[in-house]
């Protein structure tokens, strides 16, 4: 029973630049270890190749020393590997497979499929039909000439390509590179094996794409995974088992605060994830003085936890209550100030200063809170 993984979009090369360096640094080195962990289980489920549909790396121009370190991740898995040219990393006149291959860089049992065309892995009984691009966009599908492959008796016939499934992605996604959703019945592939899709998804029983083994963007479409496909005979439907790769998780929610519960809530929610987490926080709404201060101090925490996060918070005005002013001994005076400020906040955007007045009126009363409390701790002591 021919098996093997299937893996794509490593985007190896690609820069973390919105992060800072720790971080960014952080997120790179998983993408190496992802590929390690592809071989680790490669080798757990005994399969018979690693096949990876496109965009190994994240463009041509990538270091020399990323060339080497991708080729070295691979050396877990002793069997073969095939890796096609996706849109990122296109099988050009000069490329980055070319200098790759001029480094001395890819090991024996690394198969690139820089040519439209099968190749056969003879002690594993599999015909990998592959449809590298050449260029980083066409308009036609590629896969097409896969009907008129042949590939020894008895051996599956494994399409291996890059592109979009046309009709059944998100529409967000470029239509170009084109794919047929029949292309495995029409060329009778016992598995079509698609890269180009970030997220593990299902088009068929015979066609599927495996996503990025290390997430890389805010989105939710079930990225972080490899695929396990097993074929017990040409003809066979064969079985896909998902499993997880990745390491960090991304989140990007965008909340709106109105009451006291919607701030509680949030901050269960931001404690229950693991310390894996790349977290993008986008605030709107309103907060008491004691909410914002309750929510800065998780917030500080959360930056000490998690691997990454930003807090947006531009969107968010402090709303103070009776019982904020009260505790800060806001009487008089200072009691105006705070609520000219509080008022402020709202007139930014409507006398079109593009919300510099309300961010202003927002900051000024934060700080203001801030040195009531210390003044008051102070006089406490």
């Amino acid at each position: 029973m021919p098996t093997f993984l299937h893996t794509a979009d490593w985007q190896m090369g690609r820069a973390f630049t919105r992060f800072e360096t720790e971080d960014g640094a952080a997120l790179v080195e998983a993408r190496f270890e992802a590929i390690e962990t592809l071989a680790q289980l490669a080798n757990e489920h005994q399969c018979d190749a690693v096949l990876v549909a496109g965009d190994v790396f994240d463009a041509q121009t990538v270091s020399d020393r990323t060339i080497r370190k991708v080729f070295n991740a691979t050396k877990g898995f002793a069997g073969p590997w095939v890796m096609l040219p996706g849109n990122h990393d296109a099988a050009l006149a000069e490329s980055v497979w070319t200098r790759a291959q001029r480094l001395g860089a890819v090991p024996e049992n690394v198969h690139l499929a820089l040519q439209p065309g099968v190749i056969d892995l003879e002690p594993q009984k599999l015909s990998i039909l592959c449809a590298p691009l050449t260029q980083r966009n066409t308009y036609g599908d590629l896969t097409e000439p896969f009907s008129g492959y042949e590939s020894p008796e008895g051996f599956p016939r494994i399409g291996l390509a890059h592109g979009s499934v046309q009709g059944l992605l998100s529409e967000e996604i470029d239509s170009t590179n084109p794919i047929v959703p029949d292309r495995a019945d029409a060329s009778r592939l016992d598995y079509l094996a698609l890269g180009d899709w970030h997220g593990t998804k299902q088009i068929n029983d015979r066609t599927w794409y495996s996503g990025t083994p290390e997430p890389e963007r805010f989105r939710n479409n079930e990225a972080g995974n490899a695929l396990i496909v097993e074929v017990a005979e040409p003809g066979a439907t064969p079985k896909v088992t998902q499993l997880p790769t990745g390491r960090y998780q991304w989140h990007q929610w965008r909340e709106t605060l109105a009451v006291q519960s919607d701030l509680e809530q949030l901050l269960e929610r931001l404690d229950a994830l693991p310390e894996s987490a790349v977290v993008d926080l986008r605030l709107e709404g309103s907060v008491t003085l004691a909410g914002e201060e309750t929510l800065l101090k998780a917030l500080s925490v959360a930056e000490a936890k998690f691997r990454s996060l930003r807090c947006e918070r531009s969107g968010l005005q402090l709303a103070p209550t009776d019982e904020d002013i009260a505790a800060l001994k806001a009487d008089g005076y200072v009691g105006e100030v705070i609520e000219s400020l509080r008022q402020r906040q709202g007139q930014g955007e409507d006398q079109g200063q593009e919300g510099a007045q309300e961010d202003a009126a927002r900051d000024a009363l934060a700080i203001l809170a801030g040195l009531l409390r210390e003044r008051e701790q102070e006089a406490s002591q």
